[in-house]
């Protein structure tokens, strides 16, 4: 019942069609039971008393009301369909809403084709049970009670042995339904798992070619494609069943008129004229329960697909904790206070972590892969919220603050960076969408990326495609640097930002995040242990542990776990480090 209102509260912004649709419906069953109370005044009355003119006036008047019922089809369907969609779209914006202010902690359970498909096929059979649900109850209910009082005028007893067969249908109904709702609900995850590995092999269409794994590819994704066809086979099963079940049960009704009816007229009991319009109107008792069965599927498909829009309408959302107050601008003192932590159905990932950040200071995180970093980098701006333990920015719990103005203050520079699909202009932006002409420009200088943008036919409007796939690396790693220079933040994170770059892009976007860096507190995260040689604090964290805090210098002469990192990298990086400077003679 609960489901159900919330499912016609989406009726209320259009009670005007509705009501127009639910009119022009009825009106449609009242013209179709014409046809057979003037077919019994023809053979009553018309055609034996030859009265000619009415048999002419009759079809004239039949012809009209059939032209009217015309024009109401074509508004039920074209304004019916109109209703739907809109709801349809208000469903889509509402999910969409909702996908924006959930967790992180969902994104990491749910797929993004799983969720496209809720977004799309879900929604679309909800929209048409909106549109035809209605409507089809409405006519085929009245048409069958109404056709049903009919014949019990025409020969009530021979009515009710008809209608001694409706229960037999309605048990029929009744035990397939089940089977069939199970058998959608499969079909649903089926093709949303088809969805997801299309998703991703599209995705990652550049890795396989340059794997060369086509078929790889195409034998995952038969094998999503074959469960969909698996639980689609069930579905249609159950369906068989209950569809030939009902028919045959009605077929039965029309057994039971010859039979019956014969019977009646043999012995008298019905004349020819009122068995005759019998046999017609039994079809408008037929029709409507038919019209009903073939609803059967689409109300199932409707139903199931809107219980799974309402599960991720019902996901608690992030907002949902945040506290009142809107945080200022921040000076930037970062305190972790016995922070503990674990993602959903895992071990603990961070164990009473301690550490204090001063204002201003370039502070970086070292370690081992997994040893928890990047976590703490998230629980900065609550992408996460802790297990145990506090996080103070200037002495304020974040929790305190309301999400979207504890964001503000805080800007994030990944590795892997994602571009929106638009233009250069578009991306930069993002970091404030409020930004002058002066003040873009002004960004993209300082990430380095204006000499490039100048020479592009199209400046700063130049199309990048999805995701950013005609830029290199650095392009779009210095397009981000921007957008974070246009953002302002008080608080600066790098985690893994020139990881993936070669020495030449990673010098020029060192220039930019040195110059990021200025008068912000900045964390940052690095394998490299060459690039964090200047920061005012190295933290050694390994599994979800501080092992060792200190200037480099400090935690070299501990010789520790970060002395065995750095001679581990020492070949290498000073090899590295001489092509850098190589490098940087070249350009300068």
């Amino acid at each position: 019942m609960k489901l159900l209102r919330r499912f016609i509260h989406y009726y209320k912004p259009h009670k005007l069609i509705f009501t127009l649709d639910m009119i022009a419906s009825f009106l449609v069953a009242v013209i179709g039971m014409g046809y057979p109370i003037i077919t019994r005044f023809m053979l009553n009355d018309f055609i034996p008393n030859k009265k000619i003119e009415l048999v002419i006036t009759c079809a004239i008047c039949l012809l009209a009301v059939y032209l009217i019922r015309m024009f109401l089809r074509y508004f039920i369907q074209y304004y019916g369909h109109i209703m739907g969609v809109r709801m349809q779209a208000q469903m889509r914006s509402d999910m969409f809403n909702k996908l924006e202010r959930l967790p992180y902690s969902f994104y990491d359970e749910h797929e993004t084709g799983k969720i496209m498909s809720r977004m799309t096929n879900d929604l679309l059979d909800i929209s048409e049970l909106a549109h035809h649900g209605p409507e089809n109850i409405f006519i085929a209910g009245f048409t069958l009670i109404a056709s049903f009082v009919y014949l019990a005028i025409i020969n009530w007893i021979l009515a009710l042995i008809i209608f001694a067969c409706v229960p037999f249908l309605l048990f029929v109904t009744s035990h397939f339904r089940h089977q069939m709702r199970v058998a959608q609900m499969q079909s649903k995850v089926a093709i949303a798992e088809v969805n997801s590995s299309l998703e991703s092999s599209i995705s990652g269409i550049r890795v396989t070619k340059a794997f060369t794994n086509t078929k790889k590819e195409e034998e995952k994704f038969e094998v999503t494609n074959n469960k969909y066809v698996k639980a689609r086979s069930l579905a249609f099963d159950a369906m068989g069943k209950f569809f030939a079940s009902s028919q045959f049960i009605t077929d039965v009704f029309n057994i039971l008129v010859l039979l019956a009816g014969g019977l009646f007229l043999y012995n008298d009991m019905i004349d020819l004229a009122d068995y005759t319009t019998f046999i017609i109107s039994v079809n408008m008792f037929i029709q409507p329960m038919n019209q009903l069965i073939n609803f059967v599927e689409q109300f199932q498909n409707g139903t199931t697909g809107f219980k799974r829009f309402v599960e991720i309408m019902d996901e608690e959302e992030e907002n949902i904790h945040e506290g009142n107050l809107i945080c200022p601008k921040l000076e930037g003192n970062i305190e972790f206070d016995h922070v503990n932590f674990k993602y959903k159905s895992s071990e603990a990932v961070l164990n009473d972590v301690s550490f204090k950040i001063n204002k201003g200071e370039k502070v970086a995180l070292v370690g081992p892969s997994g040893g928890g970093k990047t976590t703490i980098c998230h629980l900065i701006p609550r992408f996460y919220d802790t297990l145990s333990g506090e996080i103070k920015v200037d002495g304020v719990n974040i929790k305190e603050y309301t999400l979207e103005s504890l964001r503000k203050q805080i800007g994030i520079v990944q590795q892997d960076v994602f571009l929106f699909g638009g233009t250069i202009r578009d991306n930069i932006l993002y970091g404030n969408l409020n930004s002058t002409e002066e003040e873009l420009i002004e960004a993209a200088k300082k990430a380095n990326i204006y000499d490039y943008v100048s020479s592009l036919p199209n400046g700063f409007d130049t199309e990048i495609g999805e995701r950013g796939v005609r830029l290199s690396g650095g392009q779009k790693q210095r397009i981000s640097i921007a957008r974070i220079f246009l953002k302002n933040p008080s608080i600066l994170i790098l985690d893994e930002a020139t990881s993936a770059l070669d020495n030449t892009t990673e010098l020029l976007i060192q220039t930019a995040l040195d110059e990021l860096c200025k008068d912000r507190t900045t964390i940052i995260v690095a394998h490299r242990l060459s690039t964090v040689r200047n920061a005012n604090e190295i933290i050694v964290i390994s599994n979800g542990e501080i092992k060792e805090k200190g200037s480099h210098d400090e935690l070299i002469k501990l010789n520790g776990a970060y002395k065995t990192l750095y001679e581990l990298q020492f070949r290498d990086q000073s090899k590295e480090e001489k092509e850098k400077l190589n490098q940087k003679i070249k350009i300068n």
